[in-house]
């Protein structure tokens, strides 16, 4: 690992080497990039170190407190507090559904109070094998109530639906909790009570928990999850502050109950749309995890961060290669974001926090501010010298290691060498794909499913629309590169 970082900086030498003395100074007075790239990097980096500075206040100071004031309301109150899980299982290795269910039934023994498991499995093989695991296990399950729900393969916001009417039924009570997990998540043995005395606070709506991934194959893809994972380690906790999380991460989070059971909850789940001017109603098929948000957000509610408790889920790579992988995860994940953020902007900053609106008004500023940069290099690149190319390329390589060096730190272990490369991949092509899918909202696809689109659609119009997003977003990056090349030359 030394020698390899060793040959990263010997990279960056080579780069300044073959800059001219003096070029950067010439490179000022015949354009403004390094102007530009230098403003909006400040920007952005303080904007960084904003978030970094919020992440360890929460993690060593606020959090350790809060912790400790709930744990001590919820024990001395003695109140019940039954577990509810909620669980999706859909197209699983049957290793994986065996790993997940084993903890899923420990964790639900766990909990002092009862359990109530509903599944929502369509594979008959799979509804066998979860009986067969659950009359095995080798907990008490005396106090464990498992109901399995087999469902038609219609996607998960139906099972969802399905199952949560299911939980309603059951009538939790505002001190019950209820306990979202994906069929390849494997959930904490003690879940229970680590959650339960958030919710002694009767403004808690639901939490998240850090997240990690089990992927077997040592390459970019799970170096890339890992850096992921550790950025929303950082991310979570700046947020976790203001106790308003810009996600609860849909293979593990956990609600109030009464709140999960809610008519108006349960119906953003099963059956969320948006009303777009060009497009249309795009009912949402991806992004429950941003629908159940929503609500929460909308009504009032605080959405905890626990940094101390970990869930993991099992990653496969999607596509044969790093890159059509990344891209294909990244298309839906960032188009669950785009379809969502819109709204929420409309709701007051008094009401959801200023820290909080301001951040996701920065997931849609940042996406064209973060191709600012590569744009203005380029276009210095063809009206001023090339060699500005490799003054970027080395500036590129040293703020990403700083950055990943404070990731690292935070996190309490080391990167390998791929983790700065993967950063700016990471943010270059996130840009791309967010601004991709700004203009292109009914696009939908599961990695796992066949769904896509926003229903059944005539072809002429379904062409029409996608000729209509591709102008749209051709002009919005048209109007971006004009109004570069104009600040370039602007004396």
């Amino acid at each position: 690992m030394v020698l390899s970082h060793l040959a990263y900086f010997s990279v960056i030498y080579l780069l300044v080497a073959v800059i001219p003395q003096g070029f950067l100074g010439e490179l000022h007075s015949a354009s403004n990039a390094v102007f530009i790239v230098g403003f909006l990097g400040m920007w952005r980096y303080s904007w960084a170190l904003t978030n970094f500075a919020r992440a360890i206040y929460f993690r060593r100071i606020a959090y350790p407190v809060w912790k400790r004031r709930h744990n001590r309301r919820f024990w001395a109150s003695k109140v019940k507090s039954h577990c509810y899980f909620m669980v999706t299982t859909y197209m699983v290795d049957v290793e994986v559904t065996i790993m997940v269910y084993r903890r899923l039934f420990e964790a639900a023994a766990n909990a002092r109070d009862g359990a109530t498991i509903v599944v929502s499995a369509v594979d008959g093989k799979d509804v066998r094998l979860i009986r067969q695991l659950y009359e095995t296990s080798k907990f008490d399950m005396s106090n464990v109530e498992l109901i399995i729900d087999r469902i038609k393969s219609s996607g998960k916001r139906d099972a969802m639906d399905k199952a949560l009417r299911i939980l309603a039924d059951k009538a939790p009570t505002k001190d019950d909790i209820m306990v979202f997990v994906d069929g390849d998540t494997v959930v904490p043995r003690d879940i229970w009570a680590q959650a339960a005395p958030f919710f002694s606070d009767p403004r808690m709506g639901a939490l998240t928990t850090d997240e990690a991934a089990i992927i077997d194959k040592e390459n970019l893809f799970k170096d890339w999850f890992t850096l992921r994972f550790n950025q929303r380690q950082v991310m979570m906790c700046s947020m976790g502050l203001g106790n308003r999380v810009l996600t609860l991460t849909g293979r593990m989070s956990v609600f109030r109950a009464t709140l999960a059971t809610n008519p108006g909850f349960i119906k953003g789940v099963g059956f969320d749309y948006l009303d777009h001017w060009r497009l249309g109603r795009v009912n949402f098929l991806t992004g429950d995890d941003k629908s159940t948000w929503y609500w929460l957000l909308r009504n009032g509610y605080q959405m905890a961060y626990m940094p101390d408790v970990q869930s993991q889920s099992a990653e496969g790579q999607p596509r044969p290669t790093f890159y059509d992988s990344a891209k294909t995860l990244m298309v839906r994940w960032f188009g669950n974001m785009m379809r969502t953020n819109g709204r929420a902007l409309r709701e007051s900053p008094r009401k959801i926090g200023f820290f909080t609106w301001w951040s996701i008004l920065d997931q849609r500023v940042s996406m064209w501010t973060t191709l600012v940069g590569p744009i203005s290099v380029l276009v210095a690149a063809v009206t001023v010298s090339p060699t500005v190319i490799p003054l970027y390329i080395a500036w590129v390589m040293v703020t990403r290691y700083m950055f990943c060096i404070i990731i690292a730190l935070f996190n309490g272990q080391w990167f390998p060498v791929t983790h700065p490369p993967i950063l700016y991949f990471g943010q270059i092509a996130g840009a791309i794909i967010k601004t991709f899918v700004l203009f292109r909202l009914d696009k939908q696809k599961w990695t796992r499913q066949g769904s896509g689109g926003s229903g059944k659609v005539m072809a002429l119009y379904d062409r029409v629309k996608a000729w209509e997003s591709f102008a749209h977003h051709a002009l919005a990056l048209s109007w971006l590169t004009i109004a570069i090349m104009f600040l370039n030359t602007f004396e």
